[in-house]
């Protein structure tokens, strides 16, 4: 957000200014980036059905589909190897998948459920449905790059919040009676982009935060340590369904083709063998119908003697999620829990992931998300080229460093708040506020 003119603005002013200036400076690519990937990721299922077309869509026809058991002999008719998942088809008009691992990965057949036939194999997208939002999704969270790229996106999200909370600051009136709600009349060149940054970030700075708060569970290591204190607060997946039941050492979410955020650390129950074979898959799915699990659902197949079925659905509509877990023999019911089992911060959280996906309120939900999006990208346009404007040559042209920083200590307070909430936003501030101090005064203003 762009900052009021003032004739002598205070130290406070001047800190928050220089802060907003630098955090901006560090994440304007990685926010860019987020904004561009997070932005076609929220049309992912419209984005599949385009591109993917032949896999996807079939001819509904007056017979009966063929069983599961049938569909999936004729996978591994053509790509024999070990069957690791089967996703029902949730239309009339859709193909039926199987997933299959081999010695190249995971790989998906699609299949024609009315007559068998094979319409293609793609390389398996899990959760994304698809290779290209595979793609879009690992660039999303720098998945490519490991856990230290990740490391950075969290911060990034992080500090996008203290850009939200600063640049607010800076726009706020003080004694003018109304701020910049819209682009001046004759506002030209540097003013012009000036009004703009601002203008865009007040109308779509709670959006901006949302979306950074809401996408932070994803983080290894903010969400990691937010899913624990959750859970063994009692307010996560729901308690006590484990109390008859044995479990394995093997988390759902290694375990699972899609697992919601809460139950991603939850054990996997087991199958008690019995010396008999295990039941179909038809028989699974049928028994998962009969539950009323929502279409669009995937199963899971067994994959050892004490391995379950698993049925799985994350679906538009937050309230329809639901994991079932069967013993593979008898066909019992091991776990069965949705969203209205879940505890307050389960579902919490689990509502504000659904809306970062653009899932929960249909197309109007798409194009908020979406124009948060593009506000983001017009956001660090609009200050690369007001701080190109402003910058002195051969100068970094950064605001100037406060005359007395111990009168900014409002400044301090607001970047401690968020450091102890966000821990390695905290680290990475205690960092640059002490880089900040060394740096030498002469330095400084030849910086500015």
């Amino acid at each position: 957000m762009s900052i009021a003119n003032s004739a002598a603005p205070s130290p406070l002013y001047r800190a928050i200014w220089r802060w907003h200036f630098y955090a901006g400076l560090m994440v304007i690519p990685f926010m860019i980036l987020l904004a561009v990937t997070g932005g076609a990721y929220l049309f992912k299922d419209e984005l599949n059905r385009v591109l993917y077309a032949q896999y996807l869509v079939v001819e509904p026809q007056a017979q009966a589909p063929l069983s599961p058991d049938d569909i999936l002999a004729r996978a591994l008719a053509v790509l024999p190897s070990t069957a690791t998942a089967y996703l029902p088809p949730n239309a009339a008009d859709a193909s039926a998948i199987v997933t299959i691992k081999g010695d190249s990965g995971k790989q998906r057949v699609y299949l024609n459920p009315y007559s068998g036939d094979v319409l293609g194999i793609l390389s398996d997208g899990g959760a994304a449905r698809s290779p290209i939002m595979l793609l879009i999704r690992k660039i999303h969270s720098l998945d490519y790059f490991g856990w230290i790229a990740n490391r950075v996106i969290e911060l990034v999200a992080g500090w996008a919040i203290v850009l939200v909370v600063s640049g607010i600051y800076l726009w706020w009136p003080r004694n003018k009676g109304v701020g910049v709600f819209k682009i001046r009349s004759g506002a030209v060149k540097r003013p012009f982009w000036r009004d703009l940054h601002a203008v865009t970030g007040i109308y779509t700075g709670f959006f901006i935060v949302f979306l950074a708060l809401t996408g932070l569970p994803w983080s290894g290591f903010w969400g990691d340590k937010v899913n624990t204190y959750v859970n063994e607060a009692g307010i996560g997946y729901p308690t006590g369904y484990w109390d008859n039941v044995p479990v394995s050492t093997v988390p759902m979410k290694d375990a699972m083709t899609q697992v919601n955020w809460t139950m991603e650390n939850a054990p996997m129950p087991e199958s008690t063998p019995t010396g008999e074979p295990a039941f179909s898959l038809a028989r699974a799915v049928a028994t998962f119908d009969q539950l009323g699990i929502a279409k669009g659902y995937a199963v899971d197949l067994p994959q050892g003697p004490e391995a379950v079925y698993t049925a799985s659905v994350y679906p538009d509509n937050i309230a329809d999620e639901r994991i079932i877990h069967l013993d593979q023999y008898s066909g019992k019911i091991l776990f069965d829990a949705g969203f209205k089992d879940l505890g307050a911060g389960g579902k919490a959280i689990e509502w504000g992931i659904s809306v970062h996906m653009g899932q929960e309120f249909g197309l109007i939900n798409q194009l908020v998300m979406t124009g948060a999006c593009l506000a983001i990208v017009l956001m660090c346009v609009s200050a690369t080229i007001m701080w190109w404007k402003r910058r002195p040559k051969g100068s970094l042209g950064a605001p100037r460093y406060p005359s007395d920083y111990r009168v900014a200590k409002g400044a301090v307070l607001i970047l401690a708040v968020l450091g102890i909430v966000f821990p390695l936003v905290g680290l990475s501030i205690l960092v640059a506020l002490a880089i900040d101090f060394m740096v030498p005064r002469g330095w400084r203003a030849k910086a500015a």
